[in-house]
């Protein structure tokens, strides 16, 4: 993850659910300067998707476990 931090996906992740929230209550938001409504709700989810991954990632890695990996017998 090219210089994320665990922290800073953290607050992103954290904005997206509030701004999501916010939406599903009839209310505007702004995330990085742009103005959401309900319209752009799936685009909102979308987001919390890729940040919840990214600090699923960077979580796995700060704990020493990466990826999963396929692991064949010898033999």
């Amino acid at each position: 993850m090219s210089g994320i931090t665990l922290a800073q996906a953290q607050t992103k992740l954290d904005a997206y659910l509030a701004a999501e929230e916010k939406i599903l209550l009839g209310q505007k938001v702004e995330i990085d300067g742009q103005a959401l409504t309900r319209a752009n709700l799936e685009m909102v989810q979308a987001g919390v998707t890729v940040w919840n991954q990214r600090v699923r990632d960077l979580t796995a890695q700060s704990a020493g476990r990466g990826r999963s990996r396929t692991v064949a017998p010898l033999g």
